[in-house]
């Protein structure tokens, strides 16, 4: 009989009881991956308060879609807002980008009408615009006012820029020629640069009208305009009447300029006649020296080229030239008074843009040595306003650019009423540096011989005369009796009586009148140098007639 013997196997076998378990956790894996990866993400907004958000309830929209729901609203750490923390919808995922907004929607009545009245029924919630920046973003600020264009509507966005805030708010008009192209989207005021800031999109295709030259000016309300042919009255459109608005044009007379892009800045005018008082954007600063009275000459004057105005006076660098002892260092001491002016490249039919100033800086280099000079003119002879000119002057002496601080200087020379003054007071200096008393003291002398002369002349002539008539001149001989009589007839042409005699007194009491008036007319020049041009009042009679 044969003995069994058991078989010993040292590995373990699988158990089947393992099973359950594993596929519990890979069911649990899945279910987990699933739901990740169909969750939605988790984001943050900012806003500055909670009016109309709750946990839980406030939906968040796009395009009127539920994509998402507001979990819960909590207060910033600092007390400045609130933050809601929303989930969204997996579709969500894309659309969060840099630029992506977020607002509340509510009812509102506004410049742009009245929005959000479907809350009234169905409760407020959050509005969400995607943006066009980089995918990612989980941390929004949300907007405080609905945003007035898509991001990607196809147009232009500029920015308008402007010392007072007028009466323009989000959601009015932008016009062209009285025609709704675009809108505000935002106001808001920059403390560092002291502006009230406009955002502004104008639709396609309308943004092509847009270019470097134009300009942009407030056009709420009615703009009036009095003038000769009678009274004028321009309102924009019906819409800026009522609500306010921006409008938008190039001035008259200038040349189209380059197109612009999104972001550029322009600065937003009162009126549309202040675009009209200046029309330009470029230009460039230089500096005129005056060494006559600048009385009459304001800032705003007009600068002309040939009586074409080509800039205008920004005023008088009073301060600089004290400050600098400009009157110590100058060559003319005391007498030079700076003239700060502004030259622009689009008044002398040049393009407006930066490249013309560049043209003009090197036209005004090349034109000084070949005697570009500029003046100061009178511009009106009544009210005594002063202009500056600026021509050349080929026969003046060779300049050169100068400098004055951070600017250029343009050498001047005088002309008109002040160049015309100090010829006359060079006259005079040289005429009272003549010996006028001298000259009639001798010329008096010479006079008083003069009549002794003629009074000795006469006396010889009487002797000749009796000479002649006496009979014993009838004894002498005929060549001698001839000799006296031409001696009588040459005496007898400058007795008293004679023309010769008369016409010299005349002449000797002309000459005295002349030299009477002559020392007449240089005390009252002494006095009033402008007397040769400008007439002087009568002086009143001190002892008045008697009346009759």
């Amino acid at each position: 009989m044969s003995e069994m013997k058991p078989s010993i196997s040292s590995g373990r076998k699988f158990s089947a009881i393992w099973i359950v378990p594993l596929v519990a956790l890979v069911i649990g894996l899945s279910m987990g991956i699933h739901d990740f990866m169909t969750q939605g993400p988790t984001i943050t907004i900012d806003f500055k308060t909670a009016e109309g958000l709750q946990g839980g309830k406030t939906k968040v929209r796009m395009l009127n879609v539920d994509i998402g729901v507001v979990e819960s609203v909590a207060l910033k750490e600092n007390m400045s807002g609130v933050t809601a923390t929303v989930k969204l919808g997996p579709e969500a995922r894309t659309l969060l980008r840099e630029d992506t907004r977020f607002w509340v929607v509510r009812a509102r009545i506004g410049a742009g009408g009245v929005s959000g009245l479907s809350t009234l029924m169905g409760g407020t919630y959050i509005g969400m615009a995607s943006g066009t920046g980089s995918v990612g973003q989980r941390k929004f600020v949300g907007l405080e006012e609905p945003p007035q264009t898509p991001l990607d509507a196809p147009g232009v966005r500029l920015t308008l820029f402007s010392k007072h805030a007028g009466s323009l708010s989000i959601g009015e008009t932008v016009v062209y020629r009285g025609y709704s192209v675009g809108r505000i989207e935002s106001v808001k005021f920059d403390e560092a640069k002291r502006q009230v800031r406009y955002d502004i999109f104008v639709d396609a295709p309308f943004h092509k009208l847009i270019n470097s030259n134009t300009r942009f000016w407030n056009a709420s309300g009615i703009s009036m305009k009095a003038s000769a042919a009678g009274v004028e009255v321009d309102i924009a459109s019906m819409d800026t009447l009522l609500l306010g608005g921006v409008a938008f044009d190039a001035p008259p007379g200038l040349m189209p300029g380059s197109s612009v892009e999104n972001g550029r800045e322009y600065p937003l005018y009162e009126s549309y006649t202040d675009i009209l008082k200046n029309p330009y954007t470029y230009g460039v600063y230089y500096v005129v020296s005056f060494s006559q009275s600048v009385r009459g000459l304001e800032p705003g004057a007009p600068v002309e080229y040939r009586g074409i105005r080509i800039g205008r006076v920004e005023r008088i660098l009073l301060k600089e030239l004290t400050r600098l002892g400009f009157e110590q260092e100058s060559k003319n001491a005391g007498k030079a008074i700076p003239v700060l002016i502004y030259l622009e490249p689009g008044r002398m039919e040049l393009p407006d843009n930066q490249e013309s100033i560049a043209a003009l800086k090197q036209a005004i280099e090349i034109g000084v040595p070949q005697g570009l000079r500029a003046t100061l003119t009178t511009g009106n002879l009544l009210t005594g306003k002063q202009l500056v000119s600026v021509d050349y002057y080929p026969e003046e002496e060779p300049a050169e650019l100068g400098a004055f601080e951070q600017y250029v200087v343009i050498p001047t020379i005088e002309t008109g009423v002040g160049r015309l003054e100090n010829q006359v007071t060079s006259f005079l200096d040289r005429l009272n540096a003549l010996p006028l008393e001298e000259t009639v003291t001798e010329l008096n002398k010479v006079l008083g011989t003069a009549d002794n002369s003629l009074s000795s002349l006469t006396e010889t002539l009487d002797s000749v005369n009796r000479i002649i008539d006496s009979d014993d001149s009838r004894r002498l001989s005929s060549e001698l009796v001839a000799t006296l009589g031409e001696l009588r007839s040459a005496l007898t042409g400058i007795a008293p009586d004679s023309e010769m005699y008369q016409g010299l007194g005349a002449s000797v009491n002309s000459l005295n009148g002349t030299l009477e008036n002559l020392d007449a007319l240089i005390r009252k020049l002494s006095d009033k140098p402008s007397a040769l041009i400008f007439p002087s009042s009568p002086e009143m009679d001190p002892i008045p007639e008697a009346r009759p």
